[in-house]
């Protein structure tokens, strides 16, 4: 199938051309501040959200109750709803977590010291360990450690999914276990272009940016970019070439860049052509990415681990005949940030892998311009789930786009559809998280 034609680029990009410059830009509250930079040792006493490292999921009070015993869960991140926020405040050698609606503290249940117990809102007592909290910083965030049992605040299975509970469990470097203090206030307007911004500076968190300008000269690739921990590309523009240098449909291309598990890859824009794009052995974030002519598919998700999940935050792709994004592994996807057009799927899980699993995407705050056929396409027979929040559709309305496409998925021969749009098991969202704008 032949490539679309490439757009012409649009704004600029918060180009970074060191690691310590963007660890300056991100703890001066730039787009990445909350995911990777360095956290101070010891945060302020204040207001925050706190943010799973698993999904981008805020932790919250559900259904905003005020009763004592609810367990806590994570929700879609909303810093405007009290439930979502909490007020640090000094005891002892550490803090209480204080829910901003109801004024309640979280707690081990019961003052367990087991890991999987929940942790629930109770009525504060000052002096109970079960309700005392020391937040240890570590790269990306913090972990927060019940200083009656010594154990972490975590989101069960280690999942990215909106609505599962949080509970204690053994400290490790799992993304489940690492929270980040975000900011507490109005998002704002996911639909609003963000301004060309200085070379070093960054985008606020939550806005989807416009299209980069590459800095400096294209740089080639003639084989497979290998990636463990984080590469950052400065904003330039990478090419394929030799090997690479295919931007066809082709099945098997080799990738531009192949991430390890915990690898971070950022600040890159993929030209024309860009071969199969980037693939992720396992637990991966892509911030900042672009790619400016999808060549087989943008990413592809591959591993094992039922825990593992890929991040793409920020950046954005067009000109994709067939998939951006294709989920061939278990595990989580998360699609945030993000601006996508001209394109087939934004997202895929493989409808007929020789293994198959249940797979679970979730996207937030997106802008999908037409033509475009499918926002997602999920195994709904498989136990594939779909939480969708903050997409707008913009562009020609006679190039309906379908937000949700269910499939029957097998392990040889084609899938076939099974029915679209929200049916609140498979396809979870609702009208009003889907905004259609000329």
């Amino acid at each position: 199938m032949s490539k679309r034609a490439i757009r012409p680029h649009r704004g600029r990009i918060a180009a970074l051309g060191s690691a310590s410059a963007l660890l300056v830009a991100a703890l001066a509250g730039g787009l990445w501040a909350a995911a990777d930079a360095a956290a101070p040792a010891t945060p302020a006493p204040g207001t925050y959200t706190l943010v799973s490292a698993a999904g981008g999921n805020c932790l919250e009070v559900p259904k905003a109750s005020s009763a004592d015993g609810v367990q806590l869960a994570q929700a879609a991140c909303d810093p405007g709803a009290p439930a979502r926020t909490w007020r640090l405040t000094a005891s002892g050698t550490g803090f209480r977590l204080t829910a901003g609606h109801s004024g309640k503290c979280a707690t081990v249940r019961e003052a367990r010291s087991s890991a999987g117990t929940a942790v629930e809102q109770d009525a504060c007592d000052g002096t109970a360990a079960a309700q005392t909290w020391t937040l240890k910083a570590v790269d990306g965030g913090y972990r927060v450690v019940n200083a009656g049992s010594g154990k972490c605040l975590a989101v069960r299975d280690g999942s990215a999914a909106p609505g599962t509970p949080v509970q204690q469990n053994s400290c490790d470097s799992a993304p489940a276990k690492r929270w980040s203090l975000g900011p507490v206030g109005a998002d704002p307007n996911p639909t609003a272009p963000v301004k060309p911004t200085a070379a070093g500076s960054a985008t606020p968190t939550g806005v989807v940016p416009e299209w980069p300008t590459p800095k400096g000269p294209d740089i080639p690739l003639g084989s497979p970019q290998k990636v463990s921990g984080v590469f950052d590309g400065g904003g330039h523009r990478y090419v394929g070439k030799g090997a690479l240098g295919s931007g066809d449909q082709s099945e098997d291309q080799p990738a531009m860049f192949e991430l390890a598990d915990g690898a971070v890859l950022q600040n890159v824009i993929l030209g024309n052509p860009a071969a199969d794009g980037v693939h992720c052995a396992g637990t991966c974030t892509l911030r900042n990415v672009w790619w400016e002519n999808v060549g087989e598919d943008a990413a592809t998700f591959k591993g094992t681990s039922a825990a593992q999940v890929m991040t793409v935050d920020g950046g954005g792709a067009r000109g994709a005949a067939d998939k951006v994004f294709q989920h061939n592994g278990p595990g989580t996807f998360v699609i945030r940030n993000f601006r996508v057009e001209d394109f087939g799927k934004l997202y895929r899980s493989c409808g007929n892998c020789r293994t198959q699993y249940p797979r679970h995407v979730v996207i937030d705050n997106v802008i999908a311009t037409a033509p475009g056929k499918k926002i997602v396409g999920i195994n709904a027979n498989l136990g594939d789930t779909a939480r969708i929040s903050r997409l707008t559709v913009t562009g020609d309305p006679s190039h309906r786009i379908t937000v949700c496409q269910r499939f029957t998925g097998v392990t040889s021969g084609e899938p076939a559809e099974s029915g679209s749009g929200p049916d609140g098991t498979s396809c979870r969202y609702t009208p009003a998280d889907v905004t259609y704008r000329p």
